[in-house]
């Protein structure tokens, strides 16, 4: 498997606190099937976390590759962000402030989870005019997705890469990111499951468990093309596998 969504720098954000802490992350990503795994730091949240890409980040992320290779755990750490989506992100994208999934044309977005879905389209439509190709951090997890999913089946429409997090399928999130993320799975809207990882503690990179409980619904090939192929296509900066997606009727289908 391949993590596109991990939190596993030591002491930049909300993740990993320290290197012990990375290398526990490493080791329990590793241990669940996962071989490369690619740090996301959070990036351009204002008030909060800069963390724009620089000195400070190339030093941090070789510091982790050459622990991980040290302490010879059996996985890759890719370079990547996971950058709050503000007024100037184009611009920022523009001056090589922000460091695409594996240098690739895909950058991982996120937005605040009250946003307003027209601010989102807007800028997800000027990401993509600079020539990047949006991927969508936990869509579930918004507000307006889980009240109008039909803004989910446009953004796929457009080519927008949307991404799950394993603890909304297992709960974790509370009851509307959990019924989100499977409407937006049962209509093939969703392209890549990844950890989101925070801790070795809580919000694990553990990818095992939620491969397990999918595979209750869902055949290996399908699981696959989520955790293995389109991620394995980002990190090659290939166009990703998309399935037919299922159009939703009416105002929502979630509850």
């Amino acid at each position: 498997m391949i993590d596109i969504h991990a939190h596993i720098l030591p002491g930049i954000d909300d993740g990993a606190e320290d290197m012990y802490d990375t290398l526990e992350m490493a080791r329990m990503a590793a241990d669940s099937g996962v071989d490369r795994i690619i740090a996301t730091p959070h990036c351009n949240i204002p008030g909060m976390y800069g963390n724009y890409f620089g000195r400070e980040y190339i030093d941090r992320y070789e510091s982790v590759v050459r622990a991980v290779r040290k302490e010879k755990i059996p996985i890759e750490i890719l370079p990547g962000m996971e950058v709050f989506s503000t007024e100037d992100l184009p611009e920022l994208i523009v001056n090589h402030k922000i460091m695409p999934l594996n240098q690739s044309r895909y950058i991982l977005m996120e937005f605040a989870f009250d946003e307003d879905p027209e601010f989102a389209d807007s800028i997800l439509k000027r990401v993509e005019e600079v020539g990047a190709r949006p991927v969508i951090a936990h869509a579930e997890r918004y507000e307006f997705i889980q009240d109008y999913p039909q803004i989910a089946y446009r953004w796929f429409r457009k080519g927008y890469v949307i991404q799950a997090n394993k603890g909304s399928f297992l709960g974790r999130f509370g009851g509307g990111p959990k019924r989100a993320a499977d409407s937006l799975l049962r209509h093939n809207l969703i392209s890549v499951i990844a950890s989101d990882a925070h801790s070795p503690l809580q919000r694990t990179p553990y990818m095992m468990d939620v491969y397990e409980e999918l595979s209750r619904e869902y055949s290996e090939n399908h699981l696959d093309v989520l955790f293995q192929y389109n991620p394995a296509r980002i990190c090659d900066n290939r166009e990703i596998l998309r399935l037919e997606p299922v159009p939703y009727s009416g105002r929502q289908q979630l509850y």
